[in-house]
């Protein structure tokens, strides 16, 4: 359904802001190739500048690569812009709205651009009812979540093949963040191809058949989301009952980050059998996991070898 190859694009961008050491740098993103199939949910992930935003608006036809090509469903995301924009809706990152209309109006004007089908309005009152969202209040008086939950309205209610959603998820609490997952995983199970851009490991681990990682403008990796879950750091917090445990661990092979007295900071990639061998041997009186963004397991990957 999602055909890139060879895709770049690139900018200069000054590396220091003192003009006397101003020098060039390249950014953007430089020969990209991947495929997503239909029916298929594939996470699109990398840090912030990594060149996610830059794919995501050439996929759109915003902007004209410098090479290589992107279609959707065999037409050219440039070229054919107007027929991507048939087949798709596009939640973007930073949303900018008509802030003197209520919710309400607001997709009234967005179901009547797309052809005012009953099936929208359909949609629009359930996908309303499910993010407790009151359409009738001004935009402008919306909080950053309220306007996160109304542009995922307007892109689910529109019922397209595809779904191209950057950070979907900013803005909203916890639970809401549950109840998007549920709606997502609902279109993956009416065979909606899905592209989404994601720092939520919950999010990707949940929803994606599979991911490509972007790395310095250039893409890294595509893997399945089972090697991703493996590859994936953890880090746990754990005290011990003296400091003779303390080198037990130690003299265990395990990765040990740090150590405060009697109490450790333990990284495990992967299987937990190690740590739980481990821990078996001492006498442990606190025991915790800090919880990893996915950004910052990645990082692992990054400063590594670039590979899981």
């Amino acid at each position: 359904m999602i055909n890139v190859e060879g895709l770049t694009k690139l900018y200069l961008k000054d590396r220091t802001k003192d003009k006397r050491k101003q020098t060039k740098a390249p950014r953007g993103i430089k020969e990209i190739t991947f495929r997503v199939d239909q029916g298929e949910v594939f996470g699109f992930l990398g840090p912030n500048g990594a060149g996610k935003t830059t794919m995501i608006r050439h996929l759109m036809g915003f902007i004209k690569s410098d090479a290589g090509f992107a279609q959707i469903k065999g037409f050219d995301c440039w070229q054919d812009s107007l027929a991507v924009k048939r087949l798709v809706s596009y939640l973007p990152g930073e949303m900018n709205f008509l802030e003197q209309m209520s919710g309400w109006e607001f997709l009234n004007l967005m179901s009547g651009m797309h052809g005012d089908r009953p099936l929208y309005r359909t949609r629009r009152d359930a996908l309303s009812e499910r993010l407790d969202l009151n359409l009738k209040q001004s935009i402008r008086k919306m909080s950053k979540g309220m306007k996160q939950k109304l542009g995922i309205i307007y892109a689910l209610m529109l019922d397209t093949e595809v779904l191209i959603l950057d950070e979907p998820t900013s803005g909203l609490d916890p639970l809401m963040q549950k109840v998007f997952i549920d709606l997502l995983l609902e279109e993956k199970c009416r065979g909606k191809t899905i592209f989404i851009s994601s720092h939520m490991f919950s999010e990707v681990e949940r929803t994606c058949d599979r991911v490509g990682i972007i790395r310095d403008g250039e893409l890294a990796a595509v893997e399945g989301i089972q090697k991703l879950r493996q590859a994936q750091h953890r880090t746990f917090e754990i005290r011990v009952a003296d400091e003779g445990q303390v080198q037990l661990l130690r003299d265990s092979g395990l990765t040990i980050v740090a150590v405060n007295g009697t109490g450790l900071t333990i990284e495990v990639q992967g299987d937990l059998n190690p740590l739980l061998s481990g821990l078996a041997q001492v006498n442990v009186k606190e025991f915790s996991q800090k919880s990893t963004e996915l950004e910052e397991a990645f990082m692992h990957f990054y400063e590594g070898e670039g590979r899981f």
